[in-house]
């Protein structure tokens, strides 16, 4: 018996094998948990190759964050394959290269703004869409990088990132009376799609290795998926608006 037996669990975002998400969609059907996946445009297709890697083939529906249909009628599709949703996974975020490097002050809004609405104000919007599948208790879970430092090269999604664990605190505030409990975790560097388009990335790794207390792999992806997969699951009953970092340790301490 695993831990999320029986629950219904979205997984928004997956994208290869070497995401985060793939290893939380591996790690929960291993666990018990009914899943199902999303993605769009021409990711899509590879969500879809992708879920057939999986020890059971998930279904994929399509969801673009920016697209305010997919929203309104996402939970009328999820009810295709699931009769309601216990879980919620965001692993969405993206920002334009030009709202990332240096340069920060000098970047556009246009290009800051579309950082903001994909990773940032998509965690309220994903979570209203679901709203109406969820029953009793809910756990919603989505994936930041520790946005209490300014990093380099991280630009606009640094800051978008801050503002995603606001929300995740508003959400957790508001929701909590319906029983859904909202957190986030705060993985080190990964050499994930996300990670592989910010210019001169390799600085996180050179520091995670130096610092980390634990020691930092930037090819595992299964510890953010485990904390991920227990925050999910009933075992964190009365945690919320919770950032559980997973970064071999390196943000507790100093050079």
């Amino acid at each position: 018996m695993g831990i999320l037996d029986g629950k219904k669990i979205l997984i928004a975002g997956v994208l290869t094998e070497q995401s985060i998400a793939f290893s939380v969609a591996r790690l929960a059907q291993e666990q018990g948990a009914t899943v199902v996946l999303s993605n769009f445009g021409r990711a899509l297709s590879l969500c879809q190759r992708i879920a057939k890697r999986l020890p059971q083939e998930a279904p994929v529906v399509e969801l673009d964050v920016t697209n305010t249909e997919h929203l309104a009628t996402l939970a009328d599709r999820l009810r295709e394959h699931v009769d309601g949703l216990d879980g919620v996974v965001h692993s969405i975020g993206f920002a334009p290269q030009e709202a990332m490097g240096e340069g920060f002050p000098e970047v556009a809004w246009e290009h800051a703004a579309t950082a903001f609405q994909v990773s940032s104000w998509s965690l309220a919007s994903l979570t209203q869409a679901c709203r109406p599948l969820f029953g009793d208790t809910a756990s919603v879970v989505g994936l930041t990088f520790d946005a209490t430092v300014a990093w380099p090269v991280y630009g606009w999604m640094g800051a978008a990132k801050a503002a995603l664990e606001s929300t995740s605190r508003y959400l957790a505030r508001e929701l909590g009376p319906e029983g859904v409990r909202v957190n986030l975790v705060a993985a080190g560097p990964l050499r994930t799609m996300a990670m592989k388009s910010i210019p001169g990335s390799a600085q996180f790794e050179e520091a995670w290795e130096g610092r980390a207390p634990l020691g930092w792999s930037v090819t595992d992806t299964e510890p953010a998926g485990k904390a991920v997969t227990a925050l999910l699951s009933d075992w964190f009953p009365a945690t919320t608006g919770e950032i559980v970092h997973v970064d071999g340790g390196f943000h507790a301490v100093g050079v």
